[in-house]
């Protein structure tokens, strides 16, 4: 039951929605996935912004409440590792990491117990699982879901998307969160493929996948990639303390030592570093808004390479990719699993997972791409 903070025996009818434990459902608590939370947590009193189209749908009986899914604690950390009240085990193999913070989420979607699942994005936290977890995922532009009742981590980036097993349900996640999202027709004009040092496997499924759609696509080198993805984690940081560093004084033994240490390295960040970190993220928006005057999307493998396994979890920090430096520009992107000749554990092959960017705004017609790639690597 780990991947579940509290799950309903019996949903009712329509789409079955899961949502993750940060997220205030009206009558139950949210504990963030730490006992420092959960100790001193009430019933909601009210649902988070966020969900007032899931409620509707509730009414309507198109749709029901699965249950609350189980996270990396404080949603601060990406392999999805929760010893306090358990970890998701990752279906297509029990020893890999299910990718964080939204583990709970993805491990949902991707054994069928819930149709769409909500998570939350600051750094890679929908992204990553979908990729761990071969399912798909969207991190939405920045300020487009509304984020009151949403536990914060770090405001300046934190968002709410949803997470499903095929673009069809994202969709239908996202029309539950902005009741009247459709799609737009029509392909991408343009593809920029961002060139990374990713493991061959990886680079040759991305590749493929794109390939047959028959975009046109070119290679973009993003340079400084290092100091924007430096200047990403010092923002996720600095913000984390502020959100989070009062739990970190008052309840240090009810934090799990991983979050505990994160939080008291990010209480050392002067506001000199912040302020060069945020100068550096206004340069890197400065840098994407360019592309998009000759791009219509990106596109790059959403991890470097396969995900390791639960005692190797730290290697995610490596393979994280293109995905913190996403959440500093404040631009939506999708996660989507394409075949790949990776790891072969008994419940099947690993895949590779290619994210595409888009630029503000851009949900619409990413998930419109994402539909025409999901079509091309099925045939």
């Amino acid at each position: 039951m780990s991947t579940w903070i509290l799950k309903e025996a019996a949903p009712g009818p329509g789409l079955r929605a899961a949502v993750k434990d940060l997220i205030d459902v009206a009558g139950l608590p949210t504990t963030a996935g730490s006992r420092a939370v959960a100790d001193r947590a009430g019933p909601a009193a009210a649902d988070a912004a966020c969900l007032a189209g899931l409620r509707a749908a509730i009414a309507r009986g198109e749709a029901c409440l699965a249950g609350k899914t189980n996270l990396h604690e404080l949603a601060y950390g990406i392999s999805g590792i929760n010893r306090a009240f358990g970890t998701p085990v990752n279906p297509l193999d029990p020893a890999l990491v299910p990718g964080g913070s939204s583990s709970g989420s993805a491990v949902a979607v991707a054994t069928g117990e819930a149709d769409i699942a909500y998570g939350s994005d600051t750094g890679g936290s929908i992204r990553i699982p979908a990729a761990c977890c071969g399912v798909a995922g969207l991190k939405t532009t920045w300020g487009r879901v509304p984020l009151g009742g949403v536990w914060p981590l770090a405001p300046s980036l934190d968002t709410v998307g949803p997470m499903a097993r095929d673009v069809a349900g994202l969709v239908a996640g996202m029309a539950l969160l902005e009741p009247g999202f459709t799609v737009s027709a029509g392909p991408p004009a343009a593809v920029g493929r961002v060139m990374m040092e990713t493991d061959p496997a990886i680079a040759m499924a991305v590749d493929a996948a794109l390939a047959a759609t028959g975009w046109q696509i070119s290679p973009v080198v993003l340079r400084g990639l290092d100091a924007v993805m430096t200047a990403a984690m010092t923002v996720l940081d600095a913000e984390a303390w502020q959100s989070d560093g009062a739990l970190a004084r008052s309840s240090p033994g009810r934090i799990g030592h991983d979050v505990l240490r994160r939080l008291r390295e990010a209480s050392e960040i002067t506001p000199a570093a912040l302020g060069r970190a945020r100068r550096q993220a206004a340069r890197w928006r400065a840098t994407l808004s360019e592309l998009w005057e000759r791009l219509d999307l990106l596109a790059v493998p959403t991890l470097l390479g396969f995900p390791p396994v639960l005692d190797d979890a730290r290697a995610l920090i490596r393979l994280r990719g293109l995905t913190a430096p996403v959440n500093l520009a404040g631009l939506p992107a999708l996660a989507l699993p394409v075949p790949a000749g990776g790891p072969v554990p008994a419940g099947g092959p690993v895949p590779a997972s290619v994210q595409l960017i888009g630029p503000p705004g851009g949900e619409e017609r990413l998930l419109a791409a994402g539909a025409v790639l999901e079509e091309a690597v099925r045939g």
